[in-house]
């Protein structure tokens, strides 16, 4: 297998790195000149310059998208329609508006993709969702995410004022960038619409026309209420989810990678910790290995493009209604 590597920030590099570590050193890299880190660790590599080049002179098996948010699609799109398989990392894209010209280039090259949502990959969070399988907390009233970073102390490599979660020019903004809550309470509860939203700038942060706060209502297709925090200024950091049921509530902290079940009188009915040794790259050397095994048809994507599209309807939605604007998703119910 070849693999065509788009964007070599933060991302597209752990990528490269997981890629080599399973074993696959067939790779290209697609590059525009515009990232800010070193490159000695890409010299090693084949680089193309123009995609169309790119691809009809390697033809690789597969292509990686990497580069910031509202350029994917210039990818994504030509890509697929040549017959590569995508990792495309979320948001799919900055809006929904060419989201059906992905669709049917997808469908014409026979491609599968996975979206690189890769909290479906962390293992406590996957056991919240097998205990809700199981009905563990009886029927489920509400959930509730919260997720805050502070930018500056993100990338700490590189000036976060212009790199892509900053500006809106390439898609960014705290509800983009930080979407991960959007995909994983869908796949923990179901199907999912915007009930309200409130997105603002309230830090001193110097951004260029994004939010840096976000509080999202939701309302699910099984009558569950739910809602969704997204902050870029929050120090120390927190990420936590909560679940509320009929019968119990479950806890999960990132921090700790904990998660656990209640009884309605408060004790520990069960305690699920990560495994010794975990790291956080681990979720992406699974996503990665996972990705290997879609290429080769050896599985179906276990957040396919289907699930990109619902969670980008989410994010648009957040952002529309945050600014008094009508939800995208009636014109969007039927994509994917």
């Amino acid at each position: 297998m070849r693999f065509l590597i788009a964007g070599l920030g933060s991302i597209g590099r752990r990528h490269l790195r997981n890629l080599l570590a399973l074993g696959q050193k067939d790779i290209v890299l697609y590059r525009t000149g515009r990232s800010t880190l070193p490159d000695d660790e890409l010299e090693r590599f084949p680089v193309a310059t123009d995609l169309a080049e790119a691809l009809r002179r390697f033809r690789p098996t597969a292509v990686i998208v990497a580069n910031p948010t509202a350029l994917h699609l210039e990818v994504a799109v030509p890509a697929a329609r040549a017959g590569c398989h995508l990792l495309l990392e979320k948001p799919i894209a900055a809006d929904l508006r060419e989201v059906p010209l992905l669709q049917s280039a997808v469908e014409a090259g026979r491609a599968r993709v996975l979206v690189g949502f890769q909290f479906r990959f962390h293992p406590t969070l996957q056991k919240v969702k097998q205990w809700l399988r199981q009905g563990q907390i009886g029927r489920v009233h509400f959930i509730r995410a919260h997720w805050g970073e502070y930018l500056p102390d993100w990338h700490p490599w590189e000036d976060y004022r212009q790199s892509y979660a900053a500006r809106a020019d390439l898609g960014g903004g705290v509800v983009r960038t930080l979407c991960h809550p959007l995909d994983y309470v869908r796949d923990l509860l179901g199907e999912a619409q915007v009930a309200w939203a409130f997105t603002a700038h309230l830090s001193a942060l110097e951004l260029q026309g994004v939010e840096d706060t976000a509080e999202i209502g939701l309302r699910f297709a099984s009558g569950a209420a739910g809602s969704v925090h997204l902050n870029y200024h929050q120090r120390p950091p927190a990420h936590f989810l909560e679940v509320l049921g009929s019968e119990g509530t479950i806890r999960w902290a990132y921090e700790s990678g904990v998660a656990r079940l209640l009884a309605p009188d408060r004790s520990v009915v069960q305690t699920a910790a990560l495994p010794p040794g975990w790291e956080r790259n681990q979720m992406f050397l699974d996503e990665m290995r996972h990705f290997l095994a879609v290429v080769q048809g050896r599985e179906a994507p276990r957040c396919s493009l289907h699930d990109g599209i619902r969670a980008l309807t989410l994010t648009i939605d957040a952002l529309r209604l945050a600014q008094g604007l009508a939800p995208a998703h009636g014109g969007a119910e039927g994509l994917g």
